[in-house]
């Protein structure tokens, strides 16, 4: 097979402007038009396409052995970028009990056409070398035990605020976008160190490092390890009669995917099941499963020559932070991620909705953010944590005096089965204001539904601010959220504080949301499921 086959694969639609670049990809070759479903569901995929070939990167490097740990070769192989181009921190989570902090590592996947290989593989010949996009984001959690990982993948349409970031080469500013913007366009703001920083102010997570690759490091890679199994339940061949579809053909059963073929496995949309984003993620989920653990079974990694290939490979591919920017480097993070056995490897999408044809997270997005930044497991197979052995770290920006503090409070008692309760915002508002937050005033004008009490600050600089509140209240830490939702420090009371004023606070639910469609990493016996009008006989 040639990579003609994939060429045109992902089409930009119109002229490469700046506005239509960076927001307007189109799904598969020729997929520029379509419904308006069909539209909507574009972007949410090639959420794993890159990502893949990152993990296989990163674990590679570390079956090469010592032998080839100390070329130099391999060292200047590796580039290399600063890991935070934006103003704001989020502090390194406080140890364990043991000493011991989680890892999390942001997987970027570029879609750059800065070569020729990576313009066949990419298409779309007249964006060649133009800014290119963070079309595939996912934060690899590695517990701080090391007993489990958790992975986090955000759709590239995902509406968010950039931060303002300075880019290391030329000094030139990139401010703040102004409202919500394409999560993907963050690259094109001085490098991966913006998209860490719009990650970290999304999420309030830490972010350790980061790694990027490209189109080509994908085929390059499969190559090298020998192929990675998948399977269909029918036939398949993604293309219909307008020429879009990937161009996989497949028969039914399991098969080694490898090269271009790999390629097109994680970028098939028209074949999978109803044809959306959600089904071609499913499907490189599937992937990625398998990869692991032919990484972890394949026999044929013990050739030097293999291992060879798969070193040279695996460092020409990536663009990583500082931290990680020599093969021992690699070496070390590898060892710790191959650690954790498959069946304590969970993936999952943040869950999100339609805002137009872009996407948002939701309230479970923060719910899964913070089982992430509280380093709980997302297969629910933690055991106890001791208490860690010194306090929680404060934020870097301490609460103002409680009389110059702001707070809007809002009635969120509201229920499917209730309405809201009366007056609650007026009471708590009064109960704030006579322990000393002056500024505290009921907002009447916005009746949310919240199930749980939540202070929600919009940036770091108001954190301490609102733990303040949550504290004086009696209300956890975890309840404490960041959200761009709010202008200010906001408190919604939920509907879980109906009455009085003392607030009891109900026990944390730290179950994985079922809108974040896991998967387990052991998993060996899932199947995409073919449409039938892609099938062939």
């Amino acid at each position: 097979m040639t990579r003609s086959s994939v060429q045109g694969e992902e089409t930009r639609q119109g002229a490469p402007d700046a506005a239509e670049r960076s927001g307007a990809a189109v799904d598969e070759a020729g997929d520029g038009g379509g419904d308006a479903a069909g539209r909507r569901r574009g972007g949410r995929g090639r959420r794993v396409l890159r990502w893949t070939a990152l993990t296989l990167a990163v674990l590679i490097v570390g079956t090469a052995g010592a032998g080839y740990l100390y070329y130099e070769h391999l060292n200047s192989n590796i580039k290399k970028d600063p890991l935070n181009l934006g103003d704001n921190k989020v502090a390194a989570p406080t140890p364990n009990a043991a000493g011991q902090t989680p890892l999390n590592i942001l997987v970027i996947g570029s879609d750059a056409r800065d070569s020729e290989e990576n313009q066949q593989l990419g298409g779309a010949r007249e964006t060649f070398g133009s800014t290119p996009l963070a079309d595939v984001q996912m934060l690899v959690h590695l517990s701080a035990d090391r007993s489990n990982m958790s992975v986090v993948s955000m759709p590239r349409d995902t509406l968010v605020q950039i931060p303002k970031c300075t880019d290391p080469d030329d000094g030139k500013v990139y401010p703040a976008s102004e409202g919500r913007t394409m999560t993907n366009r963050s690259l094109g703001h001085g490098g991966p160190g913006c998209t860490v920083a719009t990650w970290q102010e999304l999420t309030g997570i830490h972010i350790d490092h980061f790694i990027m690759v490209d189109f080509a490091g994908v085929v390059s890679m499969a190559d090298a390890v020998g192929g990675v199994p998948v399977c269909v339940d029918a036939n398949i061949h993604s293309r219909d009669s307008k020429g879009h579809g990937s161009g996989l053909k497949l028969e039914k059963g399991t098969y080694p995917v490898k090269g271009e073929q790999a390629l097109q496995w994680l970028r098939t949309r028209y074949g999978f099941e109803d044809g959306s984003d959600l089904a071609r993620a499913k499907a490189q989920h599937m992937y990625l499963n398998s990869l692991v653990r032919t990484l972890r079974e394949n026999a044929t990694l013990s050739s030097p020559n293999k291992l060879r290939r798969l070193a040279e490979e695996a460092t020409r591919a990536l663009t990583v932070d500082p931290g990680l920017d020599t093969v021992k480097k690699l070496y070390d993070l590898s060892n710790e991620l191959r650690g954790v056995e498959p069946e304590r490897i969970t993936m999952t999408t943040m869950p999100n909705r339609y805002v137009g044809a872009r996407v948002e997270p939701t309230e479970d997005a923060e719910k899964l953010f913070r089982l992430v930044r509280e380093d709980i497991a997302l297969d629910g197979k933690d055991t106890k944590k001791k208490e860690p052995s010194q306090a929680p770290k404060e934020p870097a920006d301490p609460a103002a005096p409680d009389d110059e503090i702001a707070v809007q409070v809002r009635n969120g008692t509201r229920t499917d089965t209730l309405a809201a309760a009366r007056g609650r915002a007026n009471t708590i508002a009064g109960l704030l204001v006579e322990q000393g937050f002056d500024q505290a005033v009921a907002d009447p004008s916005v009746l949310p539904s919240e199930d749980r009490t939540v202070v929600r600050y919009p940036s770091a600089d108001l954190e301490g601010d609102a733990r303040r509140v949550a504290k004086s209240l009696g209300i956890p830490a975890s309840s404490v959220q960041r959200s761009t939702d709010v202008s200010g420090v906001t408190l919604v009371v939920g509907a879980d504080w109906r009455e009085g004023t003392a607030y009891e606070a109900p026990e944390a639910d730290n179950t994985t949301p079922e809108s974040a469609e896991a998967l387990n990493g052991a998993d060996d016996s899932a199947c995409m499921h073919v449409n039938p009008a892609f099938t062939w006989s």
